[in-house]
């Protein structure tokens, strides 16, 4: 359990540290292990996911050529143009330029799951409301006895939250629990 737990842990890092467009060196520093074990480790996760490394590139080119990337909805994060910048700032906005996507299209998407509950007449008519949310969750607030109809409309709107489609070309996986707080759901 001790062995696999860490390396999950290992694993996220590795999704994550590529979401953020972290180079080898960096990589090497978190899993405190050679740069060459951390740039293998970077191909053979980019050899059976070469359109994420075209994405990538793409991103990079446009924030060099337009100046800016955008998200899933179209929201625009802007930079300064890099023609003459050094090294170092190229390489800081190529990394930006990857994250900002990602982070900013997990933001359209939770935005959109929130308007999706926050329209739901049933959840209102069930006596639920939005009470909270914290990066990709979501917390409400109802009554105990509608709470098992209440978690399935949530997990409905949050897997479909552009008006009640998905648009992203991946299922979106949901999962809701119910509890008397938000320690007890986790």
């Amino acid at each position: 359990q001790d062995a696999f737990g860490a390396e999950r842990r290992k694993a996220k890092m590795l999704n994550f540290s590529i979401a953020y467009g972290k180079t080898a060196q960096g990589l090497s520093r978190d899993w405190q292990v050679s740069v060459k074990e951390a740039r293998d480790t970077l191909k053979l996760w980019y050899r059976d996911r070469k359109e994420v490394s075209a994405w990538q590139k793409r991103q990079k080119e446009l924030a060099r050529e337009k100046c800016e990337v955008y998200t899933l909805l179209g929201r625009s994060r802007r930079f300064p143009n890099m023609t003459h910048a050094p090294h170092g700032q190229k390489g800081h906005v190529d990394r930006a330029a990857i994250n900002a996507p990602v982070q900013g299209s997990a933001a359209d998407v939770a935005m959109c799951a929130m308007l999706e509950i926050e329209r739901n007449a049933r959840l209102k008519e069930l006596g639920w409301r939005l009470l909270l949310q914290v990066h990709d969750e979501v917390i409400l607030e109802g009554p105990t006895e509608s709470a098992e109809a209440a978690r399935a409309i949530v997990v409905e709107c949050m897997s479909k939250p552009f008006y009640g489609t998905n648009i992203l070309k991946v299922d979106l996986a949901v999962d809701g629990k119910c509890g008397k707080s938000w320690y007890d759901a986790k």
